[in-house]
């Protein structure tokens, strides 16, 4: 090999660790970082920082606030990491729960994760109804306008919230989506006691979605079980299966997870 050669693999190999650098300093970290925080984190001379994230914005791997000051993870690695969680366990129970949820009550059940203030769904199991919520794997809501995204929310601290949501805007999607940080907060609160979420048409009108936590470590939420169903077909027996199935189907695939280790 020649010397020109081997000094540019070697400054690939380097700027490969750096990127890996980043996002293990990301994910050990729930707030956005700037870039001097990032730099002084890693050691990194700021400008080689700057273009590594850069190199990552454009690729979808970092997010960026409206500013273009503080960074956190993006998409691109959540989109990876949902199709990679067709081959994990959690996919795989969540896969044989669902069918037993939908066999019992022939509604649509789905799977969420968190990407920043978003519910990015990454896992479903239809419904055999013509009328029926769709999602798409990959497809990602606002966390404070889905029942899953609120059972996220509640595996945060009240301080990491605040964090999320500094200014504490809420965005609208449908005429019930919740816009007051306080409601929201409250709603948190009762979530952490009963084990439930609830969305009535908050972020697609005319459908409802009871969501609960499943839990990959003590006391730690990895991502959130929901059934949805269109208002035309509620009624409150079925809904009372609805939340009593999403309950003890989180708890199962929470048990696989981690509790039967």
């Amino acid at each position: 090999m020649k010397e020109t050669e081997k000094l540019t693999a070697t400054a690939t190999v380097k700027s490969a660790d750096r990127v890996l650098d980043i996002f293990e300093l990301f994910a050990d970290r729930h707030e956005p970082l700037n870039l001097s925080e990032i730099s002084r984190q890693l050691d990194l001379p700021a400008s080689s920082a700057h273009k590594l994230l850069q190199n990552l914005l454009a690729r979808g791997y970092l997010e960026t606030d409206k500013q273009g000051k503080t960074f956190r993870l993006g998409y691109k690695l959540f989109e990876i990491g949902s199709k990679y969680a067709g081959r994990t366990d959690m996919a795989e129970e969540f896969q044989y729960v669902a069918l037993k949820m939908v066999d019992e009550l022939n509604e649509s059940v789905f799977m969420t994760i968190r990407n920043g203030e978003m519910a990015l769904y990454v896992a479903e199991k239809q419904s055999t109804h013509p009328v029926r919520f769709v999602s798409h794997l990959g497809m990602q809501l606002p966390l404070h306008a889905t029942a899953m995204g609120k059972v996220l929310l509640s595996g945060m601290t009240d301080e990491e919230i605040h964090t999320l949501y500094p200014d504490k805007q809420l965005g609208r999607l449908t005429e019930t989506t919740v816009t007051d940080f306080g409601e929201l907060m409250e709603q948190i609160g009762r979530i952490r006691v009963e084990g439930v979420g609830y969305s009535m048409g908050e972020s697609v009108h005319g459908v409802r979605c009871a969501a609960a936590p499943i839990y990959g470590a003590p006391h730690k939420i990895t991502a959130s079980l929901g059934v949805s169903m269109p208002e035309a077909r509620w009624d409150p027996k079925l809904w009372d299966r609805i939340v009593q199935a999403v309950s003890l189907g989180a708890k199962e695939i929470s048990m696989k997870l981690y509790y039967a280790r």
